[in-house]
């Protein structure tokens, strides 16, 4: 609960007690419960922190300014102590000030966020110390590589103090130097441990990150994680795609379905593994128990992982609703030929690690779903794996035939506007179900979305679009105030 809210509720409680509405008791409970007793503190503790940090910033300001008063007279030694123990000085406090034990353990007190504070700058003033480093020492590196040390470094701190804004600090710097480092593999100086980082980032993102989410306990860093791994392997076919320029069916589907298959069936099985070990197998009696300890032991990140998985599907079916993203391939061999392509050139990227691991775990997942999940079931695959199964197969199938048997540009075009418009109306169903305005309003959005963008990629009149406008209009107008109609009816006891 903000401050603000309880700023509020003791100011009307107090004027509850004031009324007699409620007695001295209540009152106090209250303000128990509330920590009314608190706001004053954490209010001061804010205005101690805002002072204390604009008088850091100028106490910093005044000794960079002397500094750099005197940088050409401070021989190389001196400059390299001075970086060395503002670095440490500033890890050293921000360390202490957040390493105190709080006195309530669900609050953090004034001197934890200081300490964040100066942590993150910490984690700040080392890239500026490698610079200095670099340039003291005449190192002359790119900066794929100053990005990649200090974000390698970071992602130590990260680890150390199980901190998510150090992690996140440390993805963005990775992936910073990741993309600068893509158009300098071939150059020379990169380092070679670096340039092996570049070419498996797909796989050092799983290793490196997901790790740090469970550990940091943090959605941030999962999701940043998850965008790492997958936009890294599109990098990976994208660059196997001018390899195959005459057989680009099979990098094509690759490209649209690996990434929400591997997505969408992420599951922690090593939990529920566990938990399914506390049992008899033959125990009837320890069914309930086993099954409940498997709700208890699952995380908030499976159905992330399957909530950017339909973000991706849905952008993906929105690209391949345009009749221009079906263009006829310009280079088609002819199906053997482009067999005995794959069998001979093909294999630099069947045999390509990123590729081949996390297709090979996409289908260790997919089979784990299939998995019974307790004795006497026959499958685990619910109605929505299937729908979604269902939703990639065709869209390998329609990817693969137009790319690799024969151009099916108008049936393709028709086939991702169905699929497109299954999809919006599954939000809308779902959300009217369970009552979730994010549901409801994102499957409206899209259908709307869908029939404008159809509206104005054909050549159409200007008053059909006018009457198409005024439809779409008073469609959302009238959906919208029905769903509110609906939420309050499904409130109602």
């Amino acid at each position: 609960m903000s401050d603000q809210f309880r700023r509020q509720l003791r100011h009307e409680v107090e004027q509850w007690r004031s009324e007699g509405l409620i007695d001295a008791t209540q009152y106090q409970q209250l303000a128990e419960r509330y920590q009314f007793a608190t706001l004053e503190t954490q209010s001061r503790d804010r205005f101690i922190v805002v002072v204390i940090s604009l008088g850091s910033i100028l106490l910093g300001l005044s000794a960079i300014t002397f500094v750099a008063a005197n940088w050409q007279a401070i021989s190389r030694e001196v400059k390299v102590l001075l970086a060395m123990v503002l670095f440490v000085g500033i890890n050293g406090l921000g360390f202490h000030l957040w390493s105190r034990a709080p006195q309530e353990p669900d609050r953090q007190t004034w001197q934890q966020r200081l300490g964040q504070g100066l942590l993150l700058l910490g984690a700040l003033m080392l890239g500026a110390n490698l610079t200095l480093m670099g340039q003291l020492f005449h190192h002359s590196g790119s900066g794929a590589e100053l990005c990649l040390v200090w974000g390698l470094a970071v992602l130590i701190m990260a680890y150390s103090l199980q901190l998510t804004s150090l992690g996140v600090l440390a993805m963005l710097l990775i992936g910073l130097g990741y993309w600068y480092g893509i158009q300098e593999l071939s150059g020379a100086g990169v380092l070679p441990g670096l340039q092996w980082m570049i070419q498996f980032m797909p796989l050092v993102a799983v290793g490196l990150f997901m790790p740090l989410a469970y550990w940091c306990r943090s959605r941030t860093i999962f999701t940043f994680g998850a965008i790492a791994v997958i936009s890294s392997l599109q990098v990976v076919l994208g660059d196997a795609y001018g390899l195959f320029i005459d057989a680009p069916g099979i990098v094509l589907v690759l490209s649209f379905v690996l990434p929400p298959a591997l997505l969408w069936s992420y599951e922690e099985w090593w939990r529920s593994l566990r938990a399914l070990n506390q049992s008899k197998p033959n125990a009837a009696q320890n069914l309930a128990q086993t099954l409940e300890s498997l709700e208890e032991s699952e995380s908030a990140f499976p159905p992330l992982a399957r909530s950017l998985a339909l973000v991706w599907v849905t952008v993906l079916l929105y690209i391949l609703s345009f009749h221009g993203t079906w263009q006829e391939p310009p280079n088609r061999l002819p199906l053997p030929a482009q067999l005995q392509f794959w069998l001979t050139t093909g294999t630099s990227l069947i045999l390509n690690p990123n590729v081949l691991l996390l297709t090979g775990l996409t289908v260790g997942q997919w089979f784990y779903l299939l998995r019974p999940a307790y004795p006497g079931n026959c499958r685990r695959l619910s109605s929505d794996d299937r729908e979604m199964l269902l939703r990639l197969f065709i869209i390998a199938g329609i990817t693969f035939w137009h790319w690799s048997l024969t151009p099916i540009q108008v049936f393709a075009t028709v086939v991702g506007n169905v699929l497109l418009f299954l999809l919006a109306v599954k939000f809308i169903r779902e959300g009217l179900a369970e009552g979730q305005r994010s549901l409801f309003w994102s499957g409206t959005v899209l259908l709307a979305l869908q029939i404008l963008s159809r509206l104005l990629e054909y050549d159409t009149g200007l008053l059909l679009k006018s009457l198409v406008f005024l439809l779409c209009g008073i469609g959302i107008i009238g959906m919208g105030l029905w769903f509110e109609h609906h939420l309050r009816t499904l409130k109602r006891p």
